[in-house]
């Protein structure tokens, strides 16, 4: 009877064993979700720590700014064009988002390469939440923020008589369309060195600067 040839443990093939001095490999852990995006700039944080700077924002690629949308002059009387004042874009919104398209404005801002310190953002009803979480600081601490003029800054508009020029200004016309939305406005103007964004409706808008467009 014949019997089936026996192989040699050593035949069978190399063992592989980690050589001396050496131990096996472990995998590597697979990374685990990254934790939530932290709140955006402005937005006040819980507890007693302030909130993100806006400039401290990581920002995407570069992305232009939307083209300026003309602002209708019915009524306005004509005067000899001024190149010294601001450019002036309209982005109509109602009263409850005219505070969330002034934030888009700011983040493309951002996104397209100015500075932060060339922007202030004022609002014609509730003030911005970054502004009421400063300002819990102290009315002090809160302007020299503006005085310091290395960040976004948000102010209301019954204030904007405090507010220093900057390059760029944008209002959001969230409220009070009336004595706060007619004297902010021009003074806004007349704060925005190259260019004014104005959020809100258009009728109470173009009511408001008038005669001054």
């Amino acid at each position: 009877m014949l019997q089936e040839p026996q192989i040699p443990e050593s035949a069978q093939g190399p063992r592989v064993t980690p050589a001396a001095g050496r131990t096996a490999p472990t995998p590597r852990p697979v990374p685990g979700p990254r934790s939530a995006a932290t709140p955006r700039p402005g937005r006040p944080v819980p507890g007693p720590a302030r909130p993100t700077p806006p400039a401290q924002r990581a920002h995407p690629a570069p992305v232009p700014a939307p083209a300026p949308a003309p602002v209708a002059q019915t009524g306005a009387p004509s005067r000899p064009e001024n190149r010294s004042a601001p450019q002036l874009q309209l982005i109509p919104a109602p009263a409850g988002g005219a505070l969330d398209a002034a934030e888009e404005a700011v983040d493309l801002l951002l996104e397209s390469g100015r500075a932060p310190g060339d922007i202030l953002v004022l609002t014609t009803g509730e003030q911005h939440p970054w502004a009421a979480h400063e300002l819990s600081f102290g009315d002090a601490a809160y302007w020299a923020q503006q005085d310091a003029g290395d960040d976004v800054f948000f102010a209301d508009a019954s204030a904007v008589d405090r507010a220093k020029p900057r390059p760029i200004v944008v209002v959001a016309v969230n409220g009070d369309a009336g004595d706060t939305v007619a004297r902010a406005l021009p003074v806004a103007r007349d704060r925005a060195a190259a260019l004014l964004i104005v959020c809100g409706d258009p009728q109470t808008i173009n009511s408001a600067l008038g005669a001054g467009v």
